[in-house]
This record gives C-alpha cells, sequence and structure tokens, in this order.
C-alpha cells in the first residue's frame, strides 16, 4: 500500500509498505479518507521541531472501516469513523479515569504519525490498524460531513479541554486567549463562545487568525501582547512565547485557571512564579487525554453551535498531499 513518509523540512514522499493486518480479535483495519494537518505538523513541515528522522504521517482524520476483529462489537466494515491520534485499551486504571494518553498497557505514548513515543503508523496511508477498536473508534453521525471533523482526533478536543471543563465550572466566566501557534486557540475561541462565555479575548496571533477570531466571536485585543490583560477566570496560552505564556498567566485572576497547550522546546522556561503563588493560579498543560474530549466537542457539533471547518484554511486532494503538507501556511485537510 502506499504511505506518506516525512524525510526532512519540505520534502516528502510516497512508500510502498506491507498493509496492516488485524493482530487480534478486538481490532479494526480502518481506510483514512480525510486527513487535517496537526499544528505540531505545521512546525514540523517547517523545519522547527527538534526532530530529525523519517517518519510516517498524518495523525487527524476520518475513516472508513473496512475490517474488524470477532470481539469488535461497536463498528462494522463500512462504518464512518474519527480515531484519536493516541492509542489507548479504555480499560486500565489511567484509561478507566480519563487518561487516555496515558494508557497503562500501552505505554510509551503510544500514537500516530508522530515523533514521540511508539509510531502506529500515519494516516496518509491507504490502510491503519486500530487496536481497541471499540474503546478508541468514535462513529460519525449521520449528516456530519468529514472535512468539517478531521481535526477531531486531535486539535480540536484539545481546544475542548482548555475551555470546557473550566467553563463547566464556571459558566459564563470572561476568558482570555492567547494566540500565535496554530489552530487550537481558534478552535478555542469557537468552543468558548459556543459554551456561552461571557466574553472571549483573544492577544496577539498573525493577520489571518486575529481576523478569524474576529469572525468566530472573539473580541480581538493587541498584536503584541502587554504584561498583562484582565483578570481573567480562565486564561489559555497558545502563543508558544515567553511574552504570550507571561501575558496568560499575570492576566490570571485570583483563584483562576491558565492552561498552557504550547509546547515549549527548551529545558527551563521563564514563569511569575510569586505572582502565581500569591494569587493562587491554577497552571495546567500536558498533552491532551483525546478520547474522552473528542465526544463533547462532537456533541457541540452535531446540536449546530460549532463550526470547526470555519478554521480550515487550505485543501488539497490525497494525490497532491505531499505538496501541499510541505508548503501548508494554516490548517490543512487533504481528501481522497
Amino acid at each position: 500500500m502506499r504511505q506518506l513518509t516525512f524525510l526532512e523540512k519540505g520534502k516528502l514522499e510516497w512508500r510502498d509498505v506491507p498493509e496492516p493486518a488485524l493482530e487480534g480479535g478486538g481490532e479494526a483495519l480502518v481506510k483514512p479518507l480525510v486527513v487535517a494537518t496537526c499544528d505540531l505538523d505545521l512546525w514540523l513541515a517547517r523545519g522547527k521541531l527538534p526532530y530529525e528522522g523519517e517518519l510516517p504521517i498524518g495523525h487527524e482524520g476520518v475513516a472508513e472501516v473496512i475490517d474488524v476483529g470477532d470481539a469488535v462489537s461497536s463498528v462494522k466494515p463500512g462504518d464512518l469513523v474519527s480515531v484519536p491520534f493516541q492509542v489507548a485499551c479504555g480499560e486500565c486504571h489511567a484509561c478507566s479515569r480519563g487518561r487516555t494518553g496515558n494508557c497503562e498497557r500501552v505505554g510509551r505514548m503510544a500514537t500516530y504519525g508522530l515523533p514521540i513515543g511508539e509510531n502506529h503508523g500515519g494516516f496518509l496511508s491507504d490502510a491503519v490498524r486500530v487496536p481497541f477498536a471499540d474503546a478508541m473508534l468514535l462513529a460519525v453521525p449521520d449528516g456530519i460531513e468529514p472535512e468539517a471533523i478531521a481535526s477531531l482526533s486531535d486539535n480540536i478536543p484539545d481546544a475542548w479541554r482548555s475551555v470546557g471543563p473550566q467553563l463547566e465550572q464556571d459558566p459564563g466566566s470572561e476568558l482570555l486567549v492567547c494566540g500565535g501557534a496554530g489552530s487550537i486557540a481558534l478552535y478555542a475561541v469557537a468552543i468558548a463562545v459556543a459554551l456561552g462565555a461571557g466574553r472571549v479575548d483573544f492577544a496577539g496571533g498573525g493577520g489571518r487568525d486575529r481576523e478569524l477570531a474576529e469572525r468566530l466571536g472573539a473580541n480581538v485585543l493587541e498584536p503584541e501582547f502587554p504584561e498583562r490583560l484582565g483578570p481573567y477566570p480562565i486564561t489559555v496560552d497558545f502563543s508558544a512565547s515567553h511574552e504570550g505564556l507571561a501575558c496568560a498567566l499575570r492576566s490570571t485572576a485570583p483563584d483562576g485557571i491558565c492552561t498552557v497547550n504550547a509546547i515549549y522546546f527548551e529545558q527551563s522556561t521563564p514563569l511569575p512564579m510569586l505572582e502565581m503563588y500569591t494569587k493562587g493560579i491554577r497552571l495546567h498543560t500536558g498533552r491532551v487525554h483525546a478520547r474522552p474530549a473528542m465526544e463533547r466537542a462532537l456533541d457541540l457539533v452535531r446540536e449546530g453551535r460549532f463550526q470547526p471547518e470555519l478554521v480550515t484554511g487550505e485543501r488539497a486532494g490525497w494525490d497532491d498531499a505531499a505538496e501541499a503538507f510541505s508548503a501548508h501556511d494554516s490548517k490543512l485537510v487533504i481528501s481522497r
């Protein structure tokens, strides 16, 4: 079968590789139909990740089930499914508590199409093996276009966990989104608006992101991060910059929560610890546990309250995937 492989900055190629096969009764084989680029893919394409080596690419997408093991009961061949980027059993101690990114049966952060942990292949291929199919696969409801939810595997739930639980705990709160590092900030704006945030302010980001944030319902502030804004009970840092991180933390209200989704590729990062201490700020960072959050975000799409397709900036056909991936500059959706 064909599989798209990342070689180096700006260079990908299709390769012939062995087709995957079912290795147990609880597994499924799926054929990816629509694949979206993750924010990390954009950094990878631009050579901004500290990674060297070849990599099967693609970890966000919607697929068609083509075969299932005897023990699979939730899906059947022909079904459309969203596939989480993390491999997880759904039954261990961590998974049963919603921490699917740290599945104890899988270990080593097993993922698709990422240069971390154990790689299970990329979605830009003709077939993908899905262990623990009943726990992992999420059926796509009738009436939802696969292109609209191509990022439901990773970036959309990453955005949801940044604002969803916080607004459930403190409904109607005002919040600040510090943008600049990709599409997750924009999904977060749209989800916060859908969940009834009192006000969503957006700071930082480039021209397109700022325009789109306003279109999605945000109040767009300064393009440069000031020392502080707010205060806000809920803040989120998607900036991947020291200035954006400091602004988000200093803008968090006493006893508020700041979620940092941006990745800082450095041994240490400066934080305003004294102010965080005196104000009692809660700081949360780390990889998203995608599978539990996927259902919450999909509910918003099904209800018509959240339109993730508005964030998509580029589209390409399957055969043009190598060139499109190398040159993309925003959320890219690749379709067969």
